[in-house]
């Protein structure tokens, strides 16, 4: 168990995931070109990032036509994101 919270989190320590976390959070579902949209990212660099998250299952695809779109499937996400967001925040007013 230890060895798959591991890999989760270090899924999710990556700032292109993040922002593709994000994006999706904002937007709820996505197709591919707009979340290279909202990252600035490149087709063959967001194709790696969405593929170690689907294979790690934190977000899902849903095909339509020759079109990808994609959604948080893990619904702890949102929760870490805003609880680790809210204390840097806190540790920043703070120095």
């Amino acid at each position: 168990m230890v060895e798959r919270v591991a890999r989760r989190l270090k899924v999710l320590g990556d700032p292109v995931r993040l922002q593709i976390l994000n994006a999706l959070r904002v937007h709820e579902e996505l197709s591919v070109q707009e979340l290279m949209d909202a990252t600035g990212q490149r087709q063959a660099n967001m194709s790696k990032h969405l593929g170690l998250m689907l294979r790690e299952g934190i977000i899902a695809r849903r095909k339509e036509s020759i079109n990808a779109f994609y959604t948080i499937k893990d619904p702890t996400l949102q929760g870490i994101c805003l609880l680790v967001s809210n204390r840097l925040r806190e540790e920043g007013e703070t120095e």
